[in-house]
């Protein structure tokens, strides 16, 4: 028996080996993948990301070739690195540090070396590539910016980080994605989808042509083209109007809920975040702690909405039927509650009704209002919840569910609000502030103009969004579909009287705009900040709001401009000519146009919050745009109108 026990050993493992081979091949082969698979090289190809038009139909985003050198670590092989940084344009120390950074990303994957060559280094390195082992390179997409209006609206691209890669394994290390604006916020339509080709090596790690004749190979699919709402012209005049200023522009269509311009001020030029200066560009913008160019304010900025938010407490007090429009109040330049006085423009002694006292903007006539909101049951308590409520049926204290990359939910308090300060109960005159839209009550200028929309709809607004078209979609539901506000539709006409009178005889009189029912409120907030542990006042905002024209409205906006002094001196005049502008297409009104061309608020912002200037790296604090930026935006503004003529 002995004799037979090598032979049997021999069948058994002959036997377990095939049948490990059988499982493998037969039963196993579903669990077999091409991209884990060492002998196998997988070359991606990108597609062209979709183009980008505004609603006129003009170009805005386009793409332009660029090349990426790439490495895959293990098929390194020794080369004379001087010469090939030299043809890459770096320096060995910088060649040693992307090598391994590769390698700890992985050393059998391709990872991008160099990125963006130009047409010219790549004609020179593409003949060289082939001493250099275990490098390709990947010819993709960059953007191409056909203008130089609107970074915040549209963003921009950029390498993905390993969270990217972590959230959607669709990418990989060194691809591009959309980073902000309509780029991240339509970043699944504008990609597209890679193609993929699965190179066949052979035991000395060289290319032998396509696995099994290129039957798994993909070829790319083109992102689709999208449309967005915004009109290049009007926006490229906001933001020459917001040249040397500081804040944020919202301009809504109330029929549609489509945004027509969007405005964050500072802004830059969205040609420097493309291409291999991109990094550096962006590493200035995001450090400049001052400036905050890449912070959106027409989306993030949370501020006091001031006066505007008249208008919200008026309609309440119309809807919980408390007053009605031709009740009088009369103010004694101010309103007095306990041992405090809120002051007010008004002469002493003048009797105010709704509409005059929103053509005034009369502090004690809304003062009065809110009270009688608030105090309308007995409780202060239940009224706080009840006009929180109203506030918020407007898009206010939440956020609008729109389709927008950033943005911020403001805060309409209520009585869980309140609670923390006022754990029993709390009058009416605790938080007389609200009455006047400051206190705690804080909105977004986008807020603001949703909530103007839906007061030139009589009760309803349109989620307001950026996109007006994609390529062979329509659009989701939540755009079309109207929402309506807690108030009935009679109560907003004496408000709307009351905000044309503000243009024809109020606080914005000097704004008219001829032929063009303009119906508008200005706000002047107080600015407060803490300075040596003490609050100290500022230099107020400028703040309006308006819609236009009062019957059939085209445009609603919000206009809100930091240190601007009062409503109308600087918000008022941004917002009456970009109404013109709109509606007429053309601006009568030079006089507003060249008072704000000339105007800076530089010195302003140079202040710090001692009072005296300083300077930083020999530019003021507060260097919102040089001058070379307010010829960028003429010269685009010029571009545009040669465009559409």
């Amino acid at each position: 028996m002995r004799q037979f026990l090598l032979f049997i050993f021999i069948i058994a493992v002959g036997i377990l080996f095939l049948s490990r081979l059988f499982y493998l091949q037969i039963y196993d082969s579903n669990n077999y993948s091409l991209f884990e698979d060492n002998a196998i090289r997988k070359v991606y190809d990108y597609p062209k990301r979709g183009f980008v038009y505004d609603r006129n139909g003009n170009l805005l985003v386009a793409n332009q070739p660029s090349y990426d050198v790439m490495v895959i670590p293990r098929e390194v092989e020794p080369l004379d690195t001087l010469e090939f940084c030299s043809l890459l344009k770096i320096d060995k120390e910088q060649f040693i540090k992307k090598y391994h950074k590769a390698k700890r990303y992985s050393p059998r994957l391709p990872s991008v070396f160099v990125s963006h060559l130009s047409k010219e280094d790549y004609a020179v390195l593409q003949e060289k590539m082939r001493k250099f082992d275990g490098f390709y390179i990947q010819k993709r997409s960059l953007r191409d910016y056909e203008t130089t209006i609107g970074a915040n609206v549209l963003g921009d691209i950029g390498e993905v980080n390993n969270s990217d890669i972590n959230r959607d394994p669709y990418y990989k290390m060194g691809d591009l994605k959309g980073k902000q604006g309509v780029e991240a916020s339509y970043e699944n339509t504008l990609r597209g989808v890679k193609g993929i080709k699965f190179i066949q090596k052979d035991r000395f790690n060289r290319n032998i042509g396509p696995y099994k004749d290129g039957k798994y190979d993909t070829i790319p699919e083109q992102g689709k083209d999208i449309t967005i709402t915004i009109d290049a012209e009007l926006q490229a005049y906001g933001e020459l109007l917001m040249q040397n200023k500081r804040g944020g522009v919202i301009a809504i269509e109330p029929a549609t809920g489509e945004i027509l311009a969007m405005v964050a001020a500072p802004t830059y030029d969205p040609n420097i975040l493309v291409g291999r200066d991109r990094s550096k560009n962006f590493t200035k913008l995001y450090n400049d702690s001052i400036a905050k160019p890449l912070f959106n304010r027409s989306l993030q900025g949370v501020y006091e909405p001031g006066s505007p938010f008249k208008l919200m407490n008026a309609l309440i007090a119309l809807q919980e039927g408390v007053l009605t429009p031709d009740e009088t109040v009369t103010c004694y330049a101010g309103y007095k509650y306990g041992n405090r006085f809120m002051k007010c423009h008004c002469n002493r002694g003048t009797r105010n009704n709704m509409i005059t006292g929103i053509q005034r903007s009369c502090n004690a006539y809304f003062a009065t209002t809110y009270r009688k909101i608030l105090d309308k049951n007995g409780s202060s308590s239940d009224g706080i919840d009840i006009w929180s409520k109203h506030a918020q049926s407007f898009g206010l204290g939440n956020f609008l569910n729109n389709d927008l990359f950033v943005g911020q939910k403001g805060r309409i308090p209520d009585r869980a609000y309140y609670k923390r300060i006022y754990p029993k109960t709390f009058y009416s005159t605790y938080t007389i502030s609200n009455a006047i839209g400051q206190g705690e009550v804080a909105t977004t200028p986008i807020q603001l103009a949703n909530m103007i929309a839906a007061i030139a709809n009589r009760g309803h607004y349109f989620t307001p969004h950026i996109i007006k078209n994609i390529e062979g979609q329509s659009l989701p539901k939540q755009f079309t579909k109207a929402k309506y506000t807690t108030i009935d539709k009679p109560h907003f006409e004496p408000v709307i009287e009351g905000m044309l009178q503000v243009y024809r005889k109020g606080t914005a009189a000097s704004l008219q705009v001829k032929d063009i029912d303009i119906c508008g409120k200005t706000g002047t907030v107080e600015n407060f900040a803490i300075i040596d542990s003490l609050r100290t006042q500022l230099t107020d905002h400028s703040i309006f709001v308006a819609f236009a024209p009062k019957d059939d409205p085209k445009i609603a906006i919000a206009v809100f401009v930091e240190n601007g002094y009062w409503g109308s001196r600087f918000a008022g005049k941004v917002a009456s000519l970009l109404i013109e502008r709109h509606i007429k297409g053309y601006i009568t009104r030079k006089d507003l146009e060249e008072w704000l061309l000339k105007h800076s608020l530089e010195n302003e912002y140079a202040k710090p919050q001692s009072g005296k200037p300083f300077k930083i790296n020999g530019y003021t604090s507060f260097q919102i745009v040089e001058e070379q930026e307010y010829y960028r935006l003429k010269k685009e503004l010029n571009r545009i109108n040669k465009a559409k003529n």
